[in-house]
């Protein structure tokens, strides 16, 4: 995620030779981008269409998607340098794609926790929770997301277009972190990614334990409990197999590493804009419906007719 925070001039200008693990980038991104491109513009689409903002859970998927889109709109850079070996876009396009996927990461990681933090509190706490969990506020959180997020990443921008723009034949998605780079920057962000995986962890124990015993009063009634409790562990997986690793290689990277080890990461982490539409839309009984349809399907779970009318 943040590997080329500080790189120098010599090791962000070398020349590369093809390679079996180039080829496979070039798939695997390929392959990412003709499954995550049209599955996540659809499911904006229907979500924009059929839900807009009239629930907290639909403003947060919406967010997700468009943070999703923002990966696959990178995508086809990519492919296209792992194919060629070649960057003849210059350094801004370069460093445009490069953040493009890292806002990716870490703006993800943020909507799939609110999601099971916004589905875990209307379960547990339907009632209470009814002025807090309000599409204006969830709108307010998304704001706050993607404005911290982008002034984070300023200083990064900065760094990367710096160390770039000199370079003759800029190996755009193999950059290194120079050996002076600072530890902090990627060391913060793991832990942030640990906090979130436990955010997550909590979550669906919680809605586990409250689905198990009796409801209580203020509890909300859940038709199919199994598909709730399903959301809620994929919600938790998809941390698990996608980030996780990528986060324990950021603990332990250190400047003498080849850095192959944490690309193959990086681009298993990128499958994950594949598997949201599925996992957070699709799983949704009531994705392909409209508000009104929503409502009266006596087939809808009651955990998403209460997010509907919050």
């Amino acid at each position: 995620m943040n590997l080329s925070t500080d790189l120098s001039t010599t090791n962000s200008c070398t020349t590369l030779e093809p390679s079996n693990r180039y080829l496979a980038s070039a798939v695997v991104y390929g392959l990412v981008l003709a499954v995550g491109l049209p599955l996540n513009t659809l499911s904006l689409w229907i979500l924009l269409r059929t839900h807009g903002f009239r629930s907290p859970c639909a403003v947060l998927m919406v967010n997700l998607a468009v943070s999703d889109l923002l990966l696959a709109l990178s995508l086809p850079l990519r492919v296209y340098f792992y194919a060629t070996l070649q960057w003849p876009f210059g350094a801004a396009t370069c460093t445009a794609a490069l953040m493009m996927f890292r806002v990716n990461i870490r703006t993800s990681c943020i909507f799939i926790t609110l999601i099971s933090v916004d589905r875990m509190i209307a379960l547990v706490f339907p009632l209470r929770s009814r002025s807090l969990r309000t599409p204006a506020c969830a709108l307010k959180c998304c704001a706050v997301v993607w404005i911290l997020i982008t002034i984070l990443c300023i200083p990064e921008i900065i760094r990367l277009h710096g160390a770039l723009k000199g370079c003759p034949n800029i190996p755009c998605f193999e950059v290194q972190a120079s050996p002076e780079s600072s530890r902090v920057i990627p060391l913060s962000q793991a832990m942030f990614l640990l906090v979130l995986l436990l955010v997550n962890i909590v979550s669906t124990v919680v809605v586990i334990i409250v689905l198990r015993k009796r409801p209580s009063a203020e509890a909300a009634k859940v038709n199919n409990k199994m598909n709730v409790i399903l959301i809620f562990v994929i919600n938790m997986l998809v941390f698990i197999i996608f980030f996780l690793p990528f986060t324990l290689q950021l603990l332990t990277y250190n400047n003498d590493d080849s850095g192959e080890v944490i690309r193959a990461l990086v681009c298993l982490a990128s499958v994950n804009c594949c598997l949201d539409p599925l996992i957070y839309y699709f799983s949704l009984d009531s994705f392909w419906q409209d508000k009104g349809k929503r409502q009266t399907d006596a087939g809808t779970y009651s955990l998403s007719r209460s997010m509907d009318r919050s």
